[in-house]
């Protein structure tokens, strides 16, 4: 009988996950080969490391992808429509919150902060899939605000791509608040604070 290769030393899935955590603390550019072979596993071998992954951008996007099925799902009431619109926006605000603040993977949203993780153009097509997360996200906000715009909850004169910006450039912000050790409970109050606009936008205000 063929001699059989020897097995892997670590399990790939929680590999993946290893280096998910790796580049979302330190973004596409900053992370290296070094850094990967250290935090996967036992350290493997360059040349393990490539037969179990194929390259660090395939890694990247693998664990980018995996990032967009789990922790981005926080984003998901934007498109529950059986929420009204206000409701939609600010449940997904703090979801997104708690999720950034959670102390078992890095602080911050790895969508947010990619669009500083390569921003070099050579590197652009890497961190892809996280732009288009953003906008679909950005997408999400803006149908709440024509939703309520719609549905005569807010004004018919509402600008309903400044107010969506409004609601985005929030959600983009908390990345950095939580790297800078905001604390939930902060962030949950500034939200509070941040829903009066949509209220002064909304048809029944009266100035």
């Amino acid at each position: 009988m063929a001699a059989m290769g020897r097995p892997r030393t670590f399990d790939r899935d929680k590999a993946v996950e290893q280096a998910l955590h790796i580049f979302w603390q330190n973004g596409y550019e900053s992370t290296s080969l070094a850094q990967l072979k250290a935090g996967i596993g036992n350290g493997i071998s360059a040349p393990s490391f490539y037969a179990a992954f194929g390259s660090k951008q395939a890694l990247f996007q693998e664990c980018a992808q995996r990032y967009l099925s789990t922790y981005a799902q926080a984003v998901e009431p934007l498109w529950d429509t059986q929420l009204a619109p206000r409701d939609a926006i600010e449940a997904m605000l703090r979801s997104s919150a708690r999720m950034q603040c959670d102390r078992g993977h890095p602080k911050g949203c790895m969508v947010a902060l990619g669009v500083m993780s390569a921003p070099s153009e050579e590197h652009a097509t890497v961190t892809a899939p996280l732009a288009r997360s953003r906008m679909r996200t950005f997408a999400g906000i803006t149908a709440c605000v024509q939703r309520g715009v719609d549905s005569g909850e807010l004004r018919a004169d509402t600008h309903v791509r400044a107010l969506a910006i409004v609601f985005d450039a929030f959600l983009l912000g908390l990345s950095t608040l939580a790297r800078d050790g905001v604390r939930l409970n902060a962030m949950d109050t500034a939200i509070t604070q941040l829903m009066s606009v949509w209220d002064a936008a909304s048809a029944s205000h009266i100035s």
